[in-house]
């Protein structure tokens, strides 16, 4: 008697959330941004939400939920009911960097989420103070491996992307200097602007004015392809340095158990809106690559950010253990 209630009970909650499904969405929707209004990630989320909001017919609004490098706002969206008015946006330090800089993480990447799709990705320029000795890329790795003990690297914090991208610079060239960590970019960027600290790896659009103006030296660029934001500036590629092409990338996703329905639903709504050519043109002046249409399934999305963190977690894990000793 209890097996035929428990199937019965299954079968009703099932025929529920299908019922839910093919009438998705009837209400709001929520993005949850886990950093600060103005940060990257929030940006292209305020960019998507209303061209998402046209495509599935209701609205949708941020939410930024801010806190523990961006784990707080995640760890919500991981635990939020799978009912489709829960997205969050991922990003490579939330997902990569969070996995091996926190113990306790109350999520997992990629278990605990269903991928909706990946949006694109935001090179990352190594830059300088203007003073700076070096001049070019092979340059600056010389002067690192001559000087590695006095050498300042600035970074917004332990796990954040201009720290995890110029953790990984120094491990391609062998090197480790000394970190200088503020509380976010704007405080490191000042702070380089001002000649307190050397160098930082940034993302490409927080940095193209101060480049553009000469109050920074810019080394160069993660992309594949040379940025129309900077076009003089050569890929890590092109200055010697290919294995440093990457990129900070964002995605979308739900909470784990949401239904195929509205994932596929989502996931067309958001392509959708990628393809819009003012979406394009917008994230174009922003540095931003938006990723092609084979890129944008739920399939792939998966298991690239299971690449991610198996890419990252031991790298990072590598230099919190040296910071230790």
């Amino acid at each position: 008697m209890k097996k035929e209630f428990v199937a019965v009970a299954f079968a009703t909650l099932t025929y529920i959330r299908m019922a839910d499904a093919q009438g998705y969405p009837s209400r709001y929707i929520t993005i949850i941004v886990p950093f600060t209004a103005g940060s990257p990630v929030d940006t292209i989320s305020r960019i998507l939400a209303p061209r998402v909001s046209r495509a599935l017919g209701q609205q949708v609004v941020v939410e930024n939920v801010t806190g523990a490098g961006g784990t707080t706002g995640i760890t919500r969206a991981a635990k939020a009911a799978p009912d489709g008015y829960t997205i969050v946006i991922a990003s490579t330090g939330t997902h990569a960097g969070a996995a091996a800089l926190y113990p306790n993480l109350g999520y997992d990447p990629a278990d605990s989420f269903e991928s909706i799709g990946f949006i694109g990705s935001t090179p990352v320029t190594v830059v300088a103070r203007k003073d700076f000795p070096p001049n070019t890329l092979q340059e600056l790795i010389a002067h690192l491996r001559s000087n590695q003990k006095t050498v300042t690297l600035a970074h917004a914090g332990i796990g954040s992307i201009s720290h995890i991208f110029c953790t990984y610079l120094q491990r391609l060239v062998g090197v480790r200097t000394l970190g200088v960590p503020f509380r976010g970019l704007s405080d490191s960027t000042q702070a380089l602007l001002a000649g307190q600290v050397d160098y930082s790896c940034n993302q490409a659009p927080l940095t193209v004015e101060y480049v553009s103006a000469g109050t920074l030296k810019a080394y160069a660029i993660t992309s594949e392809a040379r940025s129309a934001m900077m076009p003089l500036l050569p890929t890590a590629a092109e200055a010697g340095l290919p294995a440093f092409t990457l990129g900070a990338w964002s995605a979308f996703q739900f909470p784990r158990g949401t239904s195929d329905t509205i994932v596929k639903k989502v996931n067309q709504a958001l392509s959708n809106a990628l393809d819009e050519q003012d979406t394009q043109q917008r994230f174009a002046s922003l540095g931003i690559d938006i990723a092609p249409p084979e890129k944008r399934t739920p399939s792939w999305l998966g298991p690239f950010i299971r690449s991610e963190v198996a890419r990252w977690k031991p790298i990072l894990e590598s230099e919190l253990a040296a910071q230790r000793q």
